[in-house]
């Protein structure tokens, strides 16, 4: 019996989730609106929590060929730039928690799956197709594009994005909301950093009302450095690149610590998008209904203060698997996988949501609350930076 999955989307969320249900035995078809496989953006943090599935499905030597793994992840105040706190990472990740912490470019890790996904055999990928519309019919769903073309499946996957089309028909819920927050981007070579700052390990500069990030990506040549600032959006939220001039960003950073600076003024491109998102999911009806189930941020988009926004995409995928793969009558028990993917997931995201938001709170605190975070770290620091719940999930059932 052929068990086939329609998947839309073409990013890390959907080529996990089409990895995921071909492993699991589905025939996928997979429809990408854009007219090339890619991603945009820069730079990514996997926690253990996601380099364990990946491990799981034999990718741990393609990762090990892309990827940093930083041995240390350091906090650190923005305007004295002194030491607030430290984990470490590296042998210890291995350790505690079976699976090592990563970084790497995003464009790296998508090529990484899309050529696993490539290589099944089970997965059939279409450009230039945007999924917009969807019915649900007696024997599964079917998609429909304004050119005749008509497609039927057994259920249908929404993992295309923040701005999905596939939410956007199930939910009827709205768009994505600005959180206040702007995002500057850079990726430098390693060999442009200031020779002070070029260790391999993940840097959180701790603001007052701004926070920058700086790790190594493509196995140690690059260095992605991002600065989040509080400040209005522009009329477009959907772009993801606007040209950003290097004195928004020197200006941004004013206030602050020499080091940060210099390795700012390191960088002679900036991208700039705006941070957009949605609240805490509060029910597992928000995740799937029906055979329409949703995946990653078309789902649950997060704020980047937790650095988990592929990491929850990729739990996603894995969970949808492992609930797909029982699946026989598809008539009666397809509904009830995808009602059980959402019930084993939407808490865990929602969570995880909740905290990346509390974690942005107190990356740009101000006055007694950033005077007590500093104390914290200072005297916590380990403590208060590992996260067990986060980094050693195991799924349940």
């Amino acid at each position: 019996m052929t068990r086939q999955l329609l998947i839309a989307g073409g990013g890390i969320g959907a080529l996990s989730a089409a990895l995921a249900a071909t492993r699991a035995g589905w025939e996928v078809r997979l429809y990408e609106q854009a007219l090339a496989f890619s991603e945009v953006g820069a730079g990514l943090q996997l926690g253990p929590n996601a380099s364990r599935i990946l491990q799981a499905w034999g990718l741990g030597h393609a990762l090990a060929q892309v990827a940093a793994f930083p041995e240390r992840l350091l906090a650190r105040s923005s305007t004295s730039g002194r030491e607030l706190g430290r984990l470490p990472l590296g042998q210890r990740s291995l350790e505690r928690y079976g699976a090592p912490y990563a970084t790497l470019h995003r464009h790296d890790l998508h090529a990484l799956l899309l050529r696993s996904v490539k290589a099944c055999g089970a997965a059939h990928l279409q450009l230039n197709s945007p999924v917009d519309r969807f019915t649900e019919v007696p024997e599964g769903v079917q998609l429909s594009w304004t050119d005749g073309r008509i497609v039927e499946g057994d259920a249908l996957v929404g993992a295309d994005g923040l701005w999905s089309g596939v939410r956007a028909q199930l939910m009827n819920d709205g768009p994505a909301q600005p959180t206040g927050h702007l995002a500057f981007r850079a990726l430098l070579p390693m060999s442009d950093v200031p020779a002070a700052l070029r260790g391999n390990e993940v840097t959180a500069w701790l603001g007052p009302r701004l926070h920058a990030v700086s790790y190594p990506v493509r196995a140690g040549e690059l260095l992605n450095l991002v600065l989040i600032v509080q400040g209005q959006p522009p009329e477009d939220l959907q772009a993801w690149d606007q040209d950003a001039l290097a004195d928004e960003v020197r200006q941004a950073l004013g206030a602050c610590c020499a080091p940060l600076q210099d390795l700012a003024q390191a960088s002679t491109h900036w991208g700039r998008w705006t941070l957009c998102d949605r609240p805490p999911l509060s029910s597992a009806a928000q995740m799937a209904q029906g055979r329409v189930a949703l995946l990653g941020d078309a789902a649950h988009p997060m704020r980047p203060f937790l650095a988990q926004g592929a990491g929850m995409a990729i739990e996603d995928a894995a969970e949808l698997g492992r609930c797909l793969a029982p699946v026989q009558d598809l008539a009666l028990s397809l509904p009830a996988a995808l009602g059980r993917y959402a019930m084993q997931r939407w808490q865990r995201v929602a969570q995880v949501q909740a905290r990346s938001r509390r974690n942005g709170e107190v990356f740009h605190a101000t006055g007694l609350q950033r005077l007590g975070r500093d104390i914290g770290l200072k005297t916590l620091g380990r403590r208060l930076m590992d996260l067990p719940w986060l980094y050693g999930h195991k799924p349940q059932g």
